[in-house]
């Protein structure tokens, strides 16, 4: 495994600056050509920063980088001497050389890049004095009962920290800066600006407006007396230091805390497997790429964040998703186009699977998907069918989520798209519904005839595909039988309990929409427990031993069985030396690349070498507790062994080409409970639970059927309230 080696030269080090150097110097050794001539003056002067500003700023990069530190409170940082010295370093002001031409190309990259090109001057880190100028920033820094203190001065009252705030903006009504309260006033530069109630700029206003501008400055003032003077990182050098990460990790999804990883393996507190490095150059091909792909990273974040949050704003928060849309979409259809000519002439066999996770296509796509589901969400079910249709005629992204696109695409055309038809083929409402459902039917086998559509909605595709030819009345000779591919069924236990129903102090229940039942323990301990362990205790009581894993235990099992498979060489898939699994896993081409190696472990696998092969990775990496993908150490290796005794070797060894086939798809839907005994006979089942009103999803019905094919018994335990008993 590649090595950080120490490159601070007065005798003292940190493993803070060394992870940090070691990002950059091993970026700029083979990929420099990614940043302009300005960023890498940044990194001259980032060099020539003696170790105490080096570490000051790197510890800051690993906090809340976002926001301003007080000085006041960095002082427990022992490795720096004088944090009066480093700040002043870091604050310092430092020139660039002249603009550069800004590269031509992607519009949405360009105001990425013209906005390195602005300044002539940087710093890495800003003082408060200069940033700050409102009442709502400045008070944004006072801890809570600090600011209970000031309002109850001002008379203001709030129930949290965010009405607090707002209630002194309204008293003040006044931008005021920390200059303007006698740190520095900046004269002739400030000119006053109508605002909110919350900001407005400083002047000498007569009458009234002098009094709330006095009235302003005074809890400025207050303000500043308590916070003192604070730091925050400047967002320009951030920004750039962020980008030289996402290139270093080669990072597909956002994350503000990739340095943790490095120092984290420094300090041996997370550990790596061992695997040759293969780091090419051609993963982003041009500094233009990698901004758009950074950018694009951005949104797509912020469409999560939009979108997972417990409250998506309503419908603004879908809206902004579609301005998100709109603003990307032209660039979409383009670098579209680009990818499918790489594919065509550029890419070796299978590499493009993975290569092209790393262009701003694939988080583009990702938002078109985010975007379709909006429109949905707001009923503009003819814009959601026509994004739907587009995503399918694309096949180079997110092939695992094609089935879903055809789901949707067929119950929108079975319901909705016949009233939304801007050219009816017919003026009798019911022969425009005929019409729309042949369509949906249409969609339906195309999903089927689909290689890339998985097996998992197969199931839906096909319900949906009967009932529609049902309605119209197709000929019985000429439909669909699905009857050589029914799903198999899994046996059915019931296990009675108590349900415990929280109440408040009028004694209305408390328990939520959504939120998880919970019971009494009558198999076990007696305490309270979720309907998982109730079922689990259940068995635990009829001989059988288990976890209460979901998919843990499958992921487990692949980890250790193809632990060395997983780390064989293979070009181009470990970049860095801080991967748990290689970059082309969730692609078709992981199977593929190494056919005759998994093939082999599986005929071993099915001969019973399963207990061999766990033991020798336990022994090997077990006391490491290396990182590896699906890996859980706090499993006991015994009770794995014993678990892989009680499976039938071919049956085991079909779980596992399935998951090396399909290691993202097989994500989600395995059983809750994995079960084992011994007695009266070598036995493993697997258990779904289901209380009341819970139905089984598609992917849960497909794992059941593969589980029950393999020859592995499953059971579906149905939790049933014998009593409900009322807790406070």
């Amino acid at each position: 495994m590649e090595r950080i080696e120490s490159s601070w030269v007065r005798g003292r080090s940190s493993i803070y600056v060394d992870a940090f150097n070691h990002a950059l110097d091993t970026v700029l050794e083979d990929e420099s050509h990614l940043f302009d001539a300005k960023e890498h003056v940044v990194f001259d002067q980032w060099r020539q920063l003696d170790y105490e500003s080096q570490y000051l700023y790197v510890r800051l990069f690993l906090r809340k980088t976002s926001t301003w530190h007080r000085h006041s409170r960095l002082g427990h940082y022992g490795d720096i001497s004088d944090l009066d010295a480093a700040i002043r370093t870091l604050q310092e002001r430092r020139h660039l050389p002249d603009a550069c031409p800004v590269p031509s190309g992607s519009s949405v990259a360009r105001d990425e890049l013209e906005g390195s090109q602005l300044d002539s001057s940087f710093t890495f880190s800003d003082t408060s004095e200069e940033h700050i100028h409102t009442i709502e920033e400045a008070a944004s820094l006072l801890s809570l009962d600090e600011l209970k203190i000031l309002c109850k001065e001002a008379k203001v009252q709030g129930r949290n920290k965010a009405e607090l705030i707002k209630a002194l903006c309204r008293m003040s009504r006044h931008q005021v800066g920390l200059q303007a309260v006698g740190l520095q006033r900046t004269g002739a530069g400030d000119e006053p600006s109508t605002t909110d109630s919350s900001t407005c700029s400083v002047h000498e206003p007569s009458g009234n407006g002098k009094q709330h501008s006095n009235r302003a400055r005074h809890f400025m003032d207050k303000i500043s007396g308590i916070v003192g003077p604070c730091i925050r990182l400047s967002p320009w050098t951030y920004k750039l230091f962020e980008r030289v990460h996402l290139v270093f990790y080669r990072s597909t999804e956002w994350t503000e805390k990739s340095l943790t990883t490095i120092i984290l393996a420094k300090i041996s507190r997370r550990n790596f497997p061992k695997y040759i490095i293969c780091r090419t150059s051609r993963i982003f091909e041009s500094r233009e790429q990698l901004v758009e792909f950074e950018r694009a990273l951005r949104l797509e974040t912020e469409v999560d964040d939009i979108l997972e949050s417990n409250t998506p704003s309503g419908e603004t928060g879908f809206l902004r998703v579609l301005d998100i849309y709109k603003e990307i979409y032209p660039r979409w259809k383009t670098v579209l186009a680009e990818e499918q000519v790489k594919e065509e002439k550029s890419y070796e066999f299978g590499e493009g699977a993975y290569l092209r996770r790393f262009t701003p296509a694939h988080p583009y796509t990702r938002i078109i998907h985010k975007a379709a589901y909006s429109l949905g969400r707001l009923k503009r079910h003819a814009e959601e069918h026509s994004l739907l249709t587009e995503l399918l005629d694309q096949r180079l992204f997110h092939p695992a989520r094609r089935g879903r696109w055809y789901q949707r695409k067929a119950l929108l055309e079975e319901n909705y798209m016949h009233a939304l038809d801007t050219r009816p083929v017919s003026s009798d409402a019911e022969e425009q519904k005929k019409h729309w459902k042949r369509i949906a039917s249409k969609t339906c086998e195309q999903g089927l005839q689909d290689n890339d559509c998985h097996l998992i909605y197969h199931y839906g595709l096909q319900k949906r595909l009967v009932k529609l030819e049902k309605q119209l009345r197709v000929a019985f000779r000429q439909r669909h039988d699905f009857g050589h591919v029914r799903l198999a069924k899994p046996e059915e236990h019931t296990v009675e309990g108590v349900q415990l129903k929280r109440e408040d102090h009028v004694g209305k229940n408390r328990q939520r929409p959504g939120t998880k039942t919970m019971w009494l323990d009558e198999h076990g301990h007696g305490d309270e427990c979720c309907v998982e362990e109730l079922c689990l205790s259940w068995y635990r009581n009829r001989g059988w031993k288990g976890y209460h894993a979901e998919g843990g235990i499958i992921r487990t099992l692949f980890a250790y069985l193809f632990y060395d498979i997983l780390f064989i060489y293979i070009p181009n898939v470990f970049q860095t030396a801080y991967q748990t699994c290689p970059l082309d896993l969730h692609t078709d081409s992981f199977y593929q690349a190494r056919a005759s190696e998994i093939n082999h472990r599986l005929v071993d696998i099915g001969n019973g070498g399963a207990e061999r092969i766990i033991r020798e990775v336990a022994q090997r990496e077990g006391e490491r507790r290396t990182c590896v993908i699906g890996l859980n150490w706090d499993y006991d290796p015994d009770d794995l062994v014993e678990l892989v005794s009680c499976i039938d070797g071919g049956a085991l060894a079909t779980i596992c080409k399935l998951m090396a086939q399909e290691y993202r798809q097989r994500g989600g839907g395995i059983p809750d409970l994995v079960l084992w005994r011994t007695e009266p006979r070598k036995e493993c089942m697997f258990a779904e639970v289901k209380s009341a009103n819970d139905r089984l999803s598609d992917t849960q019905r497909l794992w059941i059927h593969v589980l029950s094919g393999a020859g592995v018994k499953v059971a579906l335990c149905n939790a049933v309230a014998r009593e409900v008993k009322s807790v406070s």
